[in-house]
């Protein structure tokens, strides 16, 4: 494990397309990192402080439960690290719900980067919001080229109040917000990775960004 940290640190030093894939106690990781090399980056998964603050990009996904998600990055200092990266930042499902100020799953607070509560669905209609859906809104170069038609996949029980940082809007049971960015920070609430050719536009489109 040891040696490949180290194939990484170096590989950071002469290849600036070198991705890291935040590893913490939620799953998600392999098809995320099999989505970014199919796009011709490098990546490695991996709750290194050293790697994640070199890296050129980072992602930070996430399928899990909330509060006990918040618990252990606090217990390796993840928390601390995420809020202080100055590179183009992507969260996607629970990474982006982490990343809001509290969620009401497990009364959660959060790394309030976004300041937007994470709410559970009514039970007004089907719960878990499961499956394809489009947008009723989208901006910003995250979305370039991303059209309302467009349809991503979405598995979330708890949703993002819409907000300033909203990006893109979905409804299902009510209007909710489905991506968000502030600064160098992005989140989608939708799977990228599991998003067939919309997705991989999306990811091509975080991938390609420039530093702020």
């Amino acid at each position: 494990m040891w040696k490949q940290l180290e194939m990484y640190r170096e590989l950071n030093i002469k290849d600036k397309r070198m991705i890291a894939i935040i590893k913490y106690n939620a799953g998600n990781f392999t098809s995320v990192k099999n989505s970014v090399e199919k796009l011709g980056y490098d990546c490695v998964v991996t709750d290194d402080v050293t790697v994640i603050s070199a890296a050129e990009k980072v992602i930070f996904p996430g399928v899990g439960e909330a509060s006990s998600a918040m618990g252990y990055l606090k217990k390796t200092g993840l928390d601390i690290v995420i809020k202080n990266v100055s590179q183009p930042f992507l969260g996607i499902c629970l990474g982006m719900q982490l990343m809001c100020s509290e969620s009401e799953e497990g009364n959660t607070k959060c790394l309030d980067i976004f300041s937007a509560k994470v709410k559970r669905f009514p039970e007004t209609g089907v719960v878990p919001h499961m499956g394809w859906n489009n947008f009723t809104q989208t901006k910003g170069p995250l979305l370039k080229n991303i059209k309302l038609e467009d349809d991503v996949y979405y598995v979330h029980s708890y949703y993002v109040e819409s907000n300033l940082n909203s990006i893109a809007d979905c409804d299902y049971i009510l209007a909710f917000s489905v991506a968000m960015q502030k600064d160098n920070y992005y989140g989608t609430q939708f799977h990228p990775e599991k998003s067939a050719d919309i997705g991989e536009k999306i990811l091509k489109n975080f991938l390609e960004l420039k530093d702020n």
